[in-house]
């Protein structure tokens, strides 16, 4: 059994995985996020720091929820959070499409196929050839 204490609180807990929170502090983390989801549906165009603000949850646990692709900002969206790589704009993840493209390419590309192997050829040589004796 591990026992913890909560980063949210600083109850003890008995750990099994994932977030080191406890189950009461995780499921008003759950009531959280269902509120910035409502949120944001109702408010299309609101920004992060606008979310935050408004339902009393801190910018990176949005954008947590972005990484994680709990949340998206819609395609017609002019916000977006950066590419962890490259830095360029996306809408929800950590990478984005060239550099997801670019890691699995170079991740196929380093493992090595195996090789066909041919069995080794029999060579003929002149003593298999069938004699007759003369009699």
């Amino acid at each position: 059994m591990d026992v913890r204490n909560c980063r949210s609180c600083g109850r003890l807990f008995n750990y099994m995985e994932g977030m080191q929170i406890c189950p009461i502090c995780r499921e008003k983390l759950e009531e959280k996020f269902l509120q910035v989801k409502d949120y944001i549906r109702e408010n299309k165009n609101a920004s992060i720091s606008e979310v935050a603000k408004a339902n009393d949850v801190k910018i990176s646990q949005i954008e947590k929820w972005i990484r994680e692709e709990r949340l998206v900002f819609a395609a017609d969206s002019p916000l977006g959070i950066e590419c962890e790589n490259c830095g360029a704009l996306i809408k929800t993840g950590r990478f984005c499409k060239n550099c997801k493209d670019s890691m699995a390419h170079n991740l196929s590309a380093a493992i090595e196929k195996p090789k066909k192997i041919e069995p080794p050829k029999k060579e003929v040589k002149d003593r298999a050839k069938m004699r007759f004796l003369d009699q």
